[in-house]
């Protein structure tokens, strides 16, 4: 990922379950809030250290069993965010790659159905 490739914009929607972010590139992602809560990166979401920078993309197209809500977000640096959650976990810090890394539309994403 280029170095100067950031988010120009985060919006989230609790109403429609959707966090989106606009980046420096032009590119647009839209993702389902319960796809980024269960892909939540921390270490203790991740099972440990082993399973780091893994994230199932197909999360972000199921019929979410639970609801989940952003209660706030923080930004960390220039190089990631952290989202505090309707359920209390707030460990997760998403980098701006591991994001774009994950996003789920069509183009970064073909396999979706």
């Amino acid at each position: 990922m280029d170095q100067d490739l950031r988010p120009t914009g985060i919006e989230v929607s609790n109403s429609d379950g959707v966090l989106t972010i606009d980046w420096s590139d032009g590119h647009h992602s839209e993702y389902a809030l319960f796809g980024l809560r269960k892909n939540c990166p921390c270490v203790v979401c991740r099972g440990g250290h082993g399973q780091m920078n893994t994230f199932d993309r197909g999360l972000f197209f199921v019929d979410p069993p639970q609801k989940f809500e952003v209660k706030n977000i923080q930004q960390i640096g220039n190089h990631a965010i952290k989202i505090f959650w309707n359920d209390g976990h707030n460990n997760g810090m998403y980098q701006w790659q591991t994001l774009r890394d994950m996003c789920p539309c069509k183009e970064c994403y073909p396999e979706q159905e």
